[in-house]
């Protein structure tokens, strides 16, 4: 788009701004503008004189903002933007191959159920790779080339490009990337880049202006504003994030990129959006800068990161629970099942309880308890004020280590042993078993891990385990307690049955 110039209106920025005066009915003399000038001029050396010997002026200044008083975009873009980066990335992935005619089936685990339909050919699968290309975003924290970027951005790759604002292209190796928080850390090999600020998240409130930089659909160096819309959001998959949520347009390679605050700091990093179409439909969800930053400090000194684990499943109150036990407001965590081996069980915990408080710090959803636990190093002790019984007990509990890969979620009443499956799974109520004419079943809630990328989806439900019926959680843990390598699971999906192979090793 071109712009038209303003320059046929004002000889500089001064005069225009008296000339926007005189719309409104005054017209001042060609005498009064260079009078104007003049004294503006004897202002500017005034304050030079006055300024300390060797103090430069800031050409960006970090802006000063009232509350509600809308942010200078432009000023956070130059100061900002020649610290994001693009990101390219290379690698195979495993696929199902077969030099036979027909579409190939092999990568999509319910191939099975077009087998045999007249008329749709397709392949027998078998091992494969095929080579990948992936793009996303991120963003330069250190000026010897530490960059921040989402980990399922690097996932399987095997080359890293970074494309920084300049044009230049250099090698990128990860140091390390943590699927929990879905956050990676990647090095460049050389110094004097420019860098983001870094803000504080916490001070963050929904209607708060914010701003995304980054490469949808690869053009890269694209901003778009928005607002706030919520925070503490937790998603399926991601129990140890609180998101914020915002209506700033992120699109497929936005993912990693920086989401700044209106005085240009960096408060989340882009990581996902609500959409079923593919495309952004008006949600965004970025993680915050301080979750990123635990991740990348432990990356940086081990080259992973690690989560602590309380060993229970816990639900969301609403006001018909929290009346029922006895609560005036329905805030807090529900357990709804405990790990018989975790240390909630070791402290006592069980059904039923509801999780108020962790350390004196209030839980009003089961998010809060997921995302708190897991911020916290394994070994670490923490005490839990429990809701039992209409009256409080505090737990005085040592959290353990959470498995690599493994997240319990929020919202789900069951997990397998040691979440080896990735999957979060409760049995199905009586009405479920009627309206599917099923008589035994165990219904996924959430799935992440394997068993996600076999192709599970929320709402399946697990017939079977190995030739052995699934009629509890406890059936699919006795069968992981023998750590196998992998497992065919029967699974039921809109009235139609078939065995899905989920590899573990």
């Amino acid at each position: 788009m071109k712009l038209r110039s303003l320059k046929t209106l004002a000889a500089s920025a001064a005069a225009f701004g008296i000339l926007i005066v005189g719309l409104g009915g005054y017209s001042p003399s060609r005498a009064g503008i260079l009078d104007f000038l003049q004294r503006k001029d004897a202002q500017t050396a005034q304050a030079d004189s006055a300024r300390p010997a060797g103090q430069s002026v800031d050409a960006n200044p970090a802006p000063v903002l009232a509350p509600g008083q809308a942010p200078n975009y432009r000023a956070i873009v130059q100061q900002s933007g020649p610290a994001v980066v693009g990101v390219t990335v290379e690698g195979t992935r495993k696929i199902g191959l077969d030099a036979s005619s027909g579409p190939d089936w092999g990568d999509d685990p319910f191939f099975q159920f077009f087998r045999g339909i007249p008329g749709v050919p397709f392949r027998i699968p078998h091992s494969g790779e095929q080579p990948f290309h992936g793009q996303g975003s991120g963003f330069i924290i250190s000026r010897d080339g530490l960059i921040l970027t989402n980990a399922h951005v690097v996932r399987d790759a095997q080359e890293v490009t970074v494309k920084l604002a300049d044009r230049r292209e250099l090698r990128a190796k990860v140091l390390g990337a943590d699927a929990a928080t879905d956050i990676a850390v990647l090095r460049v090999n050389t110094t004097g880049l420019p860098t983001v600020k870094i803000g504080d998240p916490k001070s963050l409130q929904v209607g708060d202006y914010v701003l995304a930089i980054g490469a949808p659909f690869g053009f890269d160096q694209s901003a778009t504003a928005g607002i706030v819309s919520a925070k503490g959001r937790s998603l399926p998959g991601d129990a140890y994030v609180p998101f914020i949520q915002t209506d700033a347009a992120v699109n497929p390679g936005n993912s990693g990129g920086p989401l700044f605050d209106a005085a240009g700091n960096v408060v989340g990093i882009n990581a996902q959006i609500y959409s079923q179409t593919g495309g952004y439909q008006g949600l965004s969800f970025a993680i915050p800068i301080d979750v990123a930053l635990h991740a990348k400090d432990q990356i940086v000194a081990t080259g992973h990161a690690s989560h602590a684990r309380l060993g229970v499943m816990v639900q969301d109150m609403n006001q018909a629970l929290a009346e029922s036990f006895g609560l005036q407001r329905p805030d807090g965590a529900l357990v709804s099942n405990v790990d018989p081996d975790g240390p909630a069980a070791k402290a006592g915990l069980k059904p039923g309880d509801v999780i108020t408080h962790v350390n004196g710090t209030p839980i009003e959803r089961a998010g809060d308890l997921s995302s708190r636990i897991g911020m916290d190093a394994p070994g670490s002790r923490v005490t839990l004020k429990v809701w039992r019984d209409r009256s409080e007990r505090d737990f005085d509990i040592k959290l353990a280590e959470a498995d690599s890969g493994s997240l319990k979620q929020a919202n789900s009443a069951g997990t397998d042993s040691h979440g080896q499956l990735g999957l979060a799974l409760r049995p199905l109520t009586r009405q479920e078993r009627l309206e599917r004419s099923l008589d035994h079943g165990l219904i996924v809630e959430d799935v992440v891990g394997p068993a996600a990328r076999a192709g599970i989806q929320p709402g399946d439900v697990v017939l079977g385990i190995d030739g052995h019926e699934a009629n509890s959680v406890d059936q699919v843990r006795s069968v992981m307690r023998s750590h196998p390598k992998s497992v065919a699971l029967l699974i039921e999906r809109d009235g139609q049955k078939i065995f899905i192979p989920v590899k573990l090793g």
